[in-house]
């Protein structure tokens, strides 16, 4: 790899950007690809972004040869709002599927380093996190205190960001009433029906480790397909 490309990445990985390496096998070309760019002009950009989508490097056949492209996308994010029982399995379960997690709760007789050791923990307001975590397209949120106080304000900040998942523990009747709290908040129904609540898929789980992995399950099934 050329100098001036490899120092090129290592600052885009240092700046979390998304960007695909791409390598023609026919003479070792290199070249960076950025999503950014229009895909409509050139094919390359656009197969750079089908790869970044699936985060999975292949070979594909160009006009000029087969390229090697080869994602480089920023790490998946969790932020979960509310340092309760079910958050201490699913903040494990997201980091060993490769996961930053970060724990949301003004109540820091819950977010303690003895109940989250090696978790990440913030204990400003969820508005507040919310606005200086940028959820984006590799983010996942799950708010899980049933608290409208907490749940709500974090629930429209990831409304308002591109995070792949959002999901709100609770029951349907909990969520019927959220539902109604964000429509008066003025969210339409297709900004909404972006939640998954009550979150998690249905496997029948019952202790907070199953809901985690419940929770984890949908935000991965989310993910990939």
């Amino acid at each position: 790899m050329d100098a001036p490309i490899l120092k090129k990445l290592v600052e885009d990985r240092a700046e979390k950007r998304a960007v695909t390496l791409a390598t023609r096998l026919t003479d070792g070309i290199q070249k960076l690809v950025y999503p950014s760019e229009k895909p409509e002009e050139n094919w390359l950009i656009e197969a750079a972004s089908e790869v970044l989508a699936s985060d999975k490097g292949r070979v594909v056949e160009g006009p000029d040869g087969e390229w090697f492209l080869n994602p480089f996308n920023p790490p998946l994010r969790l932020l979960l709002v509310g340092a309760v029982h079910i958050a201490q399995p699913l903040a494990r379960i997201g980091a060993l599927s490769g996961y930053d997690v970060t724990v949301v709760d003004p109540r820091t007789s819950f977010a303690s380093e003895e109940r989250f050791p090696d978790v990440h923990l913030v204990t400003d307001w969820p508005d507040e996190a919310l606005a200086a975590f940028a959820p984006d397209a590799r983010t996942a949120v799950v708010t899980l205190t049933h608290d409208p106080k907490l749940d709500d304000p974090a629930l429209q900040g990831a409304l308002r960001s591109p995070a792949f998942y959002i999901g709100a523990l609770g029951s349907k009747k909990t969520h019927a009433a959220r539902i109604a709290r964000l429509t008066e908040a003025g969210f339409t129904d297709n900004e909404i029906a972006r939640i998954h609540g009550p979150v998690g898929l249905a496997i029948g789980a019952k202790s907070p480790a199953e809901i985690a992995i419940s929770v984890m399950a949908e935000i991965t099934e989310t993910l990939r397909t």
